[in-house]
């Protein structure tokens, strides 16, 4: 520090921002960060450390842990999102179990698990033992009749209701970020927007409790869409260990962008499809160091939700499914009409479940959410339970749908006429005509599948978590099944027609029901959220046969290109708009001839821009700034007469560099000159002392000229993450867009509210 006296001569003054100090570099919640600026300081960091390990031994073993860092958090991430995964499958299995009975042998068993450990099951009664009982028999001691049938039907109610009752209160008290899918937000934070407690621990513990219960109630919602956010969850609290990722939201995006692919991976036991499902729809900035890293991830969590083995069948999910018989040319007809029912039932879906929504937001409606989720789990289980395809888990359904039939089925769907004089291996029966249970099966997969439709549409979005994969999938599945069937029947009573005659004769084995569920279930996936390549390969990897891609491609382009012709938006960016993020998604296109100087704040009537100059203003002058606007940054010029630009300041900074000021330089107070040059300005003697800020400014703001196509504006901001863009003209500061101006335009343009962006 200097006396007043000598301040104008020497310049050895103190820049106090030399040292850092808490918070800066930091934002706020709700804002966006500056893409740019991070990248900037991650390649600062590692020069840094880059000279240092040169120095000493210690030093280049810190390099190298700095190095391999990324990898340890990988590795992590894919042990606890897999733990969780696994663990999560079996509570929901036993709790599934749990409305319809209890095993007496050990509670904790489900169904099955209590049926495996029996000496009592024979094969065709294996879902039978005297260890496992439902309700009725162990209250009122009888299987059968009119009465157990009334109180196993009251007591899976009952069950269903407190399991959703227990998950919305939960959700309601510890973690409000712990409901709804996960993804909207993971690809808006992605994008770089902040949302703090999103991924924190408590939503971590509560999404997965929850999980478990809102799966076990019955609702029309899967666990897979939520397995993602559980995963980022894992993602954040791991980085937070390591300064590296800590430090720098840059690259936290890129840690999350590897969770988002290991949860896909456990989600579905896709490791492939996790990686391309994180490149193709949630992540923003994908470098190829992130590709290998979320492959490591996808894997490592892979491995271990297949040692836990969840499913007791050797395999990461429960409809792993292995089709005998190929598909033939004349069967891409269904296929691609399964495509377009899928693309209608998307754009069905997208519409109903946003009008809902959005009802819920603008009424009444929203201010009750537990009496919300326990009127839908009520009508939910009243409906569901007299049916049995849509009593059981979703995942079962969906099991039992993508079925081949063999010899050993006992499933209704399989129930079909044999020939008694067939000799032929198990796995190659031939088309046979259907039973009556076939029929059966068809007018409740038929009841099951408008009662899906309907129910899911009011189901996502309530108060808890909720995934929308397994739902989508089972309205696909059901269709599918029941046109292959309707395929299958029709090539054996009609074989001698032209479309039949040259590849499906009698007694051979033709069509595969199960592959039609497959197709049906991806066309419905696809239309839902737009998902092609991840979708197709995450479809195969269920499968395990490179065989069918090509049925699986046609459906899903088919489905994406019906949707597409009623609106861009999947059901992710749907809600991502109805929120109000920020988000400016890659896929939109701008195609109007406006220009920047009609987009830039100030407008004409405006008032003028909120500037600072570089060395006229006092700290006092500063603060009322500050106080009386909310703008996240502010404009350095030389003076307010020239306008001349110099740079950029961050609103946070600012405040945070005078609050620290205030704290730690002697002689700061409201009359203090504040300049962003090198060297202090002259001041009068007696003058108190000044504070520099040099270090908190941008010098090298983004900017472009008033003449600049938004058309480029917008593709400056998608490309380079950006919060702001200074407009000029030969140097002198006309004004500003931000990230919000972009994407209100953009609206505005599209003739949509540009109201409804509301976050910075």
């Amino acid at each position: 520090m200097v006396n007043a006296g000598d301040m104008n001569g020497s310049g050895n003054l103190m820049d106090f921002l030399d040292e850092p100090f808490p918070d800066v570099g930091t934002y706020e919640d709700f804002h966006t960060i500056d893409w740019l600026r991070e990248k900037s300081r991650d390649t600062d960091r590692h020069r840094k450390i880059t000279s240092k390990s040169k120095e000493s031994i210690w030093e280049f073993i810190k390099s190298l842990l700095d190095a391999w860092s990324g990898w340890v958090v990988m590795l992590l991430i894919g042990l606890l999102a897999g733990t969780l995964a696994g663990v999560i499958d079996l509570a929901v299995d036993w709790m599934t179990d749990l409305k319809e009975g209890v095993c007496l042998s050990a509670f904790w068993y489900s169904h099955e698990q209590c049926c495996w450990t029996s000496n009592e099951t024979t094969f065709d009664d294996r879902d039978k033992c005297p260890q496992w009982q439902k309700w009725s028999e162990l209250l009122v001691s009888q299987s059968e009749g009119a009465s157990a049938y009334i109180l196993n039907y009251f007591l899976y109610i009952m069950w269903a209701l407190c399991f959703a009752f227990l998950a919305v209160s939960l959700v309601r008290v510890f973690a409000p970020y712990a409901c709804g899918s996960g993804i909207p937000e993971i690809k808006t934070i992605l994008s770089g927007f902040i949302i703090r407690g999103y991924l924190g621990k408590w939503t971590l513990l509560i999404k997965t409790v929850t999980l478990v219960l809102v799966v076990s109630s019955g609702l029309s919602l899967g666990k897979e869409g939520p397995l993602v956010h559980v995963a980022c969850c894992c993602g954040n609290f791991f980085r937070s260990l390591f300064s590296k990722y800590s430090k720098n939201e840059g690259k936290r995006r890129e840690v999350l962008s590897a969770a988002a692919a290991a949860g896909v991976s456990v989600a579905f036991g896709a490791p492939i499809g996790g990686v391309l499902f994180s490149l193709e729809e949630v992540s923003y900035y994908f470098p190829l160091k992130t590709l290998w890293r979320s492959f490591f991830a996808a894997l490592v969590a892979a491995f271990t939700l297949r040692s836990i083995n969840p499913f007791g069948n050797s395999r990461l999910v429960l409809f792993y499914v292995e089709y005998h018989t190929p598909w033939y040319m004349a069967e891409l007809f269904p296929f691609i009409l399964l495509g377009v029912f899928g693309g209608l039932w998307g754009t069905l879906f997208i519409r109903c479940n946003i009008a809902w929504c959005r009802r819920r937001k603008t009424t009444r409606l929203g201010k009750y959410p537990v009496l919300e989720v326990i009127v839908i789990t009520a009508i939910t289980a009243i409906i569901a339970y007299p049916n049995p395809y849509t009593r059981r888990s979703t995942s079962e359904l969906i099991s039992e749908l993508f079925n081949d039939c063999g010899a050993l089925e006992s499933s209704q769907l399989c129930d079909y006429i044999n020939d008694p004089n067939m000799t032929r291996p198990v796995d190659d029966i031939p088309d046979r005509p259907a039973g009556p249970g076939v029929y059966t099966a068809m007018w409740q997969l038929a009841l099951a599948l408008v009662f899906k439709i309907v129910i899911t549409i009011f189901t996502f979005g309530m108060k808890i978590p909720s995934g929308l994969f397994i739902p989508s999938m089972a309205v696909g599945a059901m269709a599918g099944r029941m046109v292959g069937i309707g395929v299958e029947q029709l090539a054996y009573h009609h074989h001698d027609w032209i479309i039949f005659r040259n590849w499906c004769r009698p007694g051979a084995d033709c069509v595969t029901p199960g592959l039609y569920a497959m197709v049906g279930a991806a066309a419905c996936l696809g239309g839902v959220t737009r998902m092609t390549v991840s979708l197709v390969v995450i479809m195969f990897e269920l499968t395990g046969g490179l065989e069918y891609i090509v049925p699986l491609m046609a459906a899903a382009v088919t489905s994406k290109w019906v949707a597409d012709a009623f609106g861009k938006e999947g059901i992710y960016e749907a809600h991502i708009h109805l929120n109000g993020y920020p988000f400016l998604d890659v896929k939109d296109e701008f195609t109007h001839r406006t220009l920047a100087t009609d987009v830039m704040r100030p407008r004409r009537g405006e008032a003028p821009l909120s500037v600072l100059t570089q060395d006229s203003m006092t700290v006092e002058d500063v603060e009322t700034l500050i106080k009386e606007t909310d703008y996240n940054g502010f404009p350095v010029v030389v003076s307010k007469d020239s306008e001349r630009l110099i740079g950029f300041a961050q609103r946070r900074e600012l405040i945070l560099a005078i609050k620290n000021a205030r704290q730690r330089q002697d002689g700061v107070v409201s009359n203090s000159i504040v300049y962003f040059t090198e060297d202090p300005p002259e001041l009068p003697p007696n003058s108190p002392h000044p504070l520099k800020l040099r270090r908190i400014l941008n010098l090298s703001p983004f900017t472009v000229t008033d003449h600049t196509p938004m058309e480029t504006v917008v593709d400056i901001f998608r490309k380079l993450g950006l919060r702001q863009c200074l407009v000029t003209r030969s140097g002198r500061l006309l004004g500003i867009i931000t990230k919000k101006d972009v994407l209100r335009h953009m609206a505005q343009m599209a003739n949509q509210d540009p109201e409804s962006i509301m976050f910075n």
